[in-house]
């Protein structure tokens, strides 16, 4: 596809996203994902992706530079090329209309993951720093049974416990929304997990309420997770109907 106008100069140090099959692992089959370590290179952006900054600040444009470049690099594999990622009226990237995809960044780590809507009603990828869901923010996150599973845990797992449930409901709310456009609030839903101390391993999804995305997909919905580095991400993909 054309994009719509040339693109801002480069700079002459381009920091550039990979294919990931690390974060491919955490999706099915038909599926692209890339990624990218330290900030993103603003000079990369589609002039209408600019636009879309206005006047944020330099961190925050690097962010948004570092998704766009995964999105672009993903979508590509796909035959799609140039594509202006604009930021629609609900504050989530306009994919192409032939595609679903979802973007995470945290701590000079970004990636993205892409698929055709014909397959999937949504994808949902979240990153989260392991040790930066402090016991304090647990009832904001977690629903009691989720409380409760924590603190049965040894204290050293409790901390990586936590980032996962907050990277697993975060990976289900970017999946459900394209196909439902409902927000959610994280005591809406619960995340099982089998094994906690698995480095690479699956979830579970639970509503505890009525949701819109339960008329086209069956709960508890599953997903998968990886522990790296100092990280712990988090997939989820609904499959097309």
């Amino acid at each position: 596809m054309n994009g719509s106008g040339e693109r801002v100069p480069r700079s002459s140090c381009i920091n550039l996203p990979k294919l990931s099959a690390d974060f491919r692992t955490l999706f099915p089959d038909g599926v692209a994902a890339a990624e990218l370590r330290g900030v993103g290179d603003a000079s990369l952006l589609m002039p209408t992706e600019a636009k879309c900054m206005g006047s944020a600040v330099q961190s925050r444009i690097q962010e948004f530079a570092a998704g766009r470049s995964c999105a672009r690099l993903a979508l590509s594999q796909f035959g799609i090329h140039d594509f202006p990622l604009i930021v629609g009226s609900d504050r989530q990237p306009a994919w192409p209309p032939s595609m679903v995809g979802s973007i995470t960044h945290t701590a000079d780590l970004c990636a993205a993951i892409v698929g055709e809507s014909a397959r999937f009603l949504g994808l949902g990828v979240d990153s989260e720093v392991v040790g930066d869901v402090k016991p304090d923010l647990w009832p904001a996150i977690c629903v009691p049974r989720e409380t409760e599973w924590l603190r049965s845990l040894p204290p050293l797992e409790q901390a990586p416990a936590a980032a996962l449930i907050f990277a697993a409901k975060e990976a289900f709310y970017k999946c459900q929304y394209p196909a439902s456009g409902e927000f959610l609030g994280f005591h809406d839903i619960r995340i099982g997990v089998p094994d906690s101390r698995s480095v690479q391993a699956g979830f579970e999804v639970h509503a505890n309420r009525a949701l819109r995305i339960a008329a086209s997909t069956a709960f508890p919905v599953h997903g998968k997770h990886r522990f790296h580095e100092h990280f712990v991400s988090a997939g989820v993909a609904l499959a097309a109907q």
